[in-house]
């Protein structure tokens, strides 16, 4: 995993020549204000925060930095970092540690509501895109005798990654389900590496993950012996969690990605491409422009990006757009 570089972006324009933006602290250009060209005359380093590295994230964020160093000839260059997702993404984006990063739009919405986990600080965060939808994902052994989120107590659960959106989606679950997820179940907050080992070894009863289809480390859980392993059906918890935000919807798990013996019902959360609300206008246009561009490549590296549609681009609220990325749409 190529580790995130964010260095001071450097000049090189000639004498007189004025920009259209100013520097952070972190030296990231900051925006002015100025008409939106969709140029950026500066050389620019950019981090990306994306997740597990067994995860759609991951392989999303490293196929994009890819391509945003291609697609600007190298006058703005990427790096994506492994991180624990959403919750920490999005703090990190704030304190300037990364540039751009991937969220689910519950945690997103909590950031620039300033609720939740985010109670009481609205975080200074704007939205590229709405990017492709995640599947709220619950695996139990099959000789578990589990055949519900409810049958979780006293059951040994990865709740994901401590501050990510995995663990903030699993306990909205275990609640829905009429279970404390402090004190009902024995907690692992495990990365899906680790949760997957867990169930493999059956140190595990189960694990949340929420992720893009398909999600590698679920690919690998389910290709060690997929008769050993199943999904549970939560539609019964979407009336629950739609108290708690809009945004949840219910989907479907193809059989077909993870060669289930059918279908699964699930619950889906959109995701969303995120950067600091200050950021350099034209850098923001130029990422937007990006994604879109060069979509085909993305989903040579995970199909999930084919659920990033132009059309639902601006489908972000109450996350507001960047007026960049609005420029980048509209044009």
């Amino acid at each position: 995993m190529r580790k995130v570089a964010i260095v001071v972006a450097v000049v090189s324009v000639s004498a007189g020549f004025v920009t259209g933006c100013t520097k952070s602290q972190e030296g990231t250009p900051t925006d002015s204000g100025a008409p939106v060209t969709c140029t950026v005359q500066e050389e620019t380093e950019l981090g990306i925060a994306t997740g597990n590295a067994t995860g759609v994230y991951s392989a999303l964020g490293n196929a994009y930095a890819d391509q945003i160093t291609l697609a600007t000839g190298g006058k703005v260059t990427a790096t994506a970092a492994e991180t624990m997702a959403s919750v920490q993404n999005i703090q990190q984006l704030v304190a300037g540690k990364y540039q751009v990063a991937f969220a689910q739009t519950d945690t997103a919405a909590d950031a620039v509501l300033g609720i939740g986990t985010f109670d009481g600080a609205k975080q200074p965060v704007q939205a590229l895109a709405r990017l492709y939808p995640s599947y709220a994902a619950v695996v139990v052994r099959a000789d578990s005798g589990i055949t519900s989120v409810s049958e979780l107590r006293g059951k040994r659960v990865s709740t994901g990654s401590p501050r990510s959106g995995t663990e903030m989606l699993a306990r909205r679950q275990l609640r829905a389900a009429g279970l404390n997820p402090d004190s009902d179940i024995a907690v692992h907050r495990l990365d899906l590496t680790k949760a997957v080992a867990g169930m493999k070894d059956g140190s595990l009863d189960a694990l949340f993950f929420t992720g893009g289809l398909p999600t590698p480390g679920l690919v690998e859980l389910f290709s060690s012996g997929g008769d050993r392993f199943r999904f549970l059906d939560t539609s019964d918890l979407l009336a629950g969690m739609r108290i708690l935000s809009p945004v949840y919807e219910l989907g479907v798990i193809p059989a077909a990605v993870y060669g289930l013996p059918e279908d699964v019902p699930s619950i889906v959360v959109p995701n969303v491409l995120l950067v600091r609300d200050n950021l350099d206008a034209d850098v923001a246009c130029v990422l937007t422009k990006a994604l879109f561009d060069r979509k085909a490549q993305l989903e040579q590296a995970n199909s999930a990006a084919k659920g990033i549609v132009r059309d639902h681009a601006r489908e972000t609220n109450p996350v507001p757009l960047h007026r960049g990325a609005e420029h980048a749409l509209a044009n």
